[in-house]
């Protein structure tokens, strides 16, 4: 059985989309002087209005790539294939299919049925303007509105995401507000027009723990009330812990595991999955012993290691005597829905974890 052919990711030979959000095969390269770097290579994914997806990986796995090739905003190469993104696959959102779309349709679309909050606020926003009229203009590039209709949403949305004093601090500069203040102001933005997708890159970096945690309430609180599809993309599992319907965790360009939030935290199948969970500081309880990283650094995307990409890193490849190096895995089932990529058998993955993994998480 081929990837392709299982659920949540199979292809159903329709053209059509199955889901609100239809991820097929999504591969997203750039050729560079030094070589092919294969940023997406073969992803797929399925998410519906209400629903939640998180994105999990290190640095440099494909996860951003990926929220930009969903908003349209990857340059493409010529047709030498240089100076921008090759890509392939098919995103149907809400039955408009963009990969291959016209990109003033995609540039109508963004903004009114799919949103993005960027990682860093402070250069998202533009430094010369005020941040009240940065999101007026953002809802009357979509809408037919006025000037002062448009400052007046532009203050209930920054109302509704929590900024104290909204009218008075629509009149501020970016540089007058704090990190977390920031970044309330680019969900207020990002929300202004309704979107029925509201994709977050690493939503929480460089704030403290307490304002993470007020993002987050607040972009669940905000996802509930719209009914909109939300994708939070993190190299951070424990941001997703409470937030997230189903987890895919990427590396090298790849998803490596795909499965319910709940099932991925407590029945973890991929080694790579249990790095990132032993490499979590806990909170609730005593700590006993030192956090287990993962060994080595995430492979260059131009030369990826051949077979499975995380053999170099992974304690447990040598136990496939040479199939980690030579052959890639098959994303397969472990149940309906449940997919890992892993050579080793389901039974002796368990034994592992059990064993050797679930004391120390």
């Amino acid at each position: 059985m081929t990837e392709e052919q299982l659920e949540p990711t199979f292809e159903t030979g329709e053209r059509g989309p199955t889901a609100f959000l239809d991820v097929r095969d999504l591969k997203v390269h750039f050729a560079t002087e030094d070589g092919l770097v294969k940023s997406v290579d073969g992803i797929s994914f399925k998410l519906e209005r209400g629903q939640t997806l998180g994105i999990v990986g290190e640095s440099g796995s494909g996860k951003s790539v990926t929220s930009l090739s969903l908003m349209g905003l990857h340059r493409r190469a010529g047709k030498s294939g240089r100076g921008g993104a090759t890509m392939s696959g098919e995103i149907w959102l809400d039955g408009d299919e963009l990969v291959h779309a016209d990109p003033a349709e995609v540039r109508r679309l963004r903004g009114q049925k799919v949103a993005m909050v960027f990682q860093d606020p402070l250069s998202s926003l533009h430094p010369y303007y005020k941040v009240g009229d940065q999101i007026a203009e953002a809802y009357r590039v979509h809408n037919k509105a006025s000037k002062s209709e448009a400052h007046k949403r532009a203050i209930e949305m920054l109302d509704r995401v929590g900024i104290p004093q909204p009218a008075q601090r629509a009149a501020d500069f970016p540089h007058q507000f704090s990190g977390g203040m920031r970044q309330r102001a680019m969900i207020a933005m990002a929300l202004v027009c309704n979107p029925q997708l509201l994709i977050a890159d690493e939503p929480t970096t460089a704030l403290d723990v307490t304002v993470q945690a007020q993002i987050l309430d607040l972009m669940r609180d905000l996802q509930q009330e719209f009914n909109s599809a939300l994708i939070v993309i993190t190299h951070d599992l424990g941001v997703v812990a409470e937030l997230a319907d189903d987890i895919m965790v990427m590396y090298a360009g790849k998803a490596v595991e795909y499965g319910p939030a709940k099932t991925v935290f407590t029945d973890p199948e991929d080694p790579y999955t249990w790095g990132l969970l032993g490499s979590m500081p806990r909170l609730d309880r005593a700590v006993k012993e030192r956090l287990l990283p993962i060994p080595g650094n995430p492979p260059s995307m131009i030369n990826v290691p051949s077979g499975c990409a995380f053999h170099p890193r992974c304690p447990f490849a040598p136990r496939n005597h040479g199939r980690c190096e030579t052959e890639v895995p098959e994303l397969l089932p472990v149940d309906s829905r449940h997919l890992v990529r892993c050579h080793l058998p389901i039974a002796e993955r368990r034994q592992i974890f059990n064993e050797e993994i679930r004391p120390h998480l």
